[in-house]
């Protein structure tokens, strides 16, 4: 029998997203007046973790096409040899969604947060992430990953349950 489950996103925070990495937003530490005090820098917002097996950082554009809510997961992805980040670049909000890992299946322990235009995130390593959800327009992200060898992509297929993701 197929069981259907609904997740509701809620407001993404650092505190309700620590377990799945780091919460990137200007507003998170306190700032370092720079450049004769013409402009603030927040400083260290995220722990990249990108050297493994030779790995080095690299920064990318991504342009992802808008998704239709409510979303049905239907796979998810994680990183072993990395952290992952994603920066909006366009001011808009986007949905991350995530999961704890554990034996029992990653249906029932799926997560999801409304980002707004102004924050990032940072999957930690290991980390069950769907790829990127723009919502009703296409949007940029400033990406920071990692190249270099070794396989740093696992995949897995939802199967036996319906998984929807909920914008409230």
């Amino acid at each position: 029998m197929m069981t259907h489950i609904t997740v509701n996103a809620s407001a993404l925070t650092a505190t309700a997203f620590a377990p799945f990495g780091d919460v990137i937003e200007a507003t998170r530490r306190p700032s370092t007046s720079i450049n004769r005090g013409t402009s603030e820098r927040f400083a260290d917002l995220a722990r990249l973790d990108v050297l493994e097996a030779g790995g080095r950082p690299i920064l990318s554009i991504i342009q992802s096409s808008p998704t239709p809510l409510p979303l049905r997961v239907r796979m998810l992805e994680r990183h072993p040899l990395s952290s992952q980040a994603f920066i909006p670049l366009d001011g808009r909000p986007f949905l991350v969604v995530v999961a704890y890992d554990g034996a029992d299946g990653l249906s029932t322990r799926i997560r999801a947060f409304l980002a707004s235009g102004t924050q990032g995130v940072n999957y930690r390593r290991n980390t069950w992430h769907h790829p990127l959800i723009a919502l009703e327009t296409t949007s940029r992200f400033l990406a920071v990953e990692r190249a270099g060898t070794g396989r740093n992509c696992e995949k897995v297929q939802l199967t036996g349950e319906s998984v929807y993701v909920a914008v409230p």
